[in-house]
């Protein structure tokens, strides 16, 4: 856990009023969507014959770790793969260097990509909501070590749970530079509001059917 002083203005941006919307939408969430769940659970057993959900740490409120869940979308001993992909490919490791993520994943199984490319491979996020590890909405969850990357602006990222949707996944998600990302966070957390929240849960939807910025 990294150590974080808190003030009296670093407490959770939304408060109370936040966190009982979150566990409100979580909760009517699984429960329209629990017929896809249970059908990327089926999938994913038959095609891969994998465990169905992935389990990955990373730094929540108030640094905070905790298993972030997704759908698994990946081949076993994917951090192998991943490790020789990259010693052979310079260009892919630049890539993941700068961003952590990459267009043409190694890992990734081709039922992976679908849910991936949809976002549902995150569904499982809203369990994550309902413990109170993340928000519906706010930055998007970071492991330790990309904490360097936000700089002055790392109580931004800290004082917010991390959301299944946020700001920066409206502005282009990795269309965009990790500069871009660390902006929208900090702004979210300084301009907070729940009209705010309502306006970018309202164009969440047309970035995720377009599928815009999505690998």
């Amino acid at each position: 856990m990294i150590e974080l002083s808190l003030t009296v203005e670093q407490r959770p941006v939304g408060g109370a009023g936040k966190r009982g919307l979150d566990i409100f939408l979580a909760t009517i969430g699984l429960i329209l969507l629990s017929p896809i769940l249970l059908l990327c659970a089926i999938t994913i057993l038959a095609v891969s014959r994998d465990k169905i959900l992935f389990r990955h740490r990373r730094l929540g409120l108030h640094g905070e770790s905790f298993d972030c869940l997704k759908f698994q979308t990946m081949v076993r001993d994917g951090d192998r793969v991943l490790r020789d992909y990259l010693e052979t490919h310079p260009e892919a490791r630049a890539e993941w260097e700068s961003t952590r993520k990459l267009r043409n994943d190694p890992r990734v199984t081709a039922f992976g990509k679908v849910l991936r490319k949809t976002s549902v491979d995150e569904l499982p996020q809203l369990i994550n909501v309902l413990k109170g590890e993340m928000s519906i909405i706010g930055p998007r969850p970071i492991v330790e070590q990309e904490l360097t990357k936000y700089g002055v602006r790392r109580q931004a990222y800290l004082i917010c749970r991390p959301g299944i949707t946020g700001l920066w996944q409206i502005s282009g998600r990795s269309n965009t530079t990790y500069r871009r990302r660390v902006a929208c966070d900090a702004c979210y957390a300084k301009h907070w509001s729940l009209a705010l929240d309502a306006q970018i849960l309202i164009r969440t939807l047309p970035v995720v059917f377009g599928s815009s910025g999505a690998y």
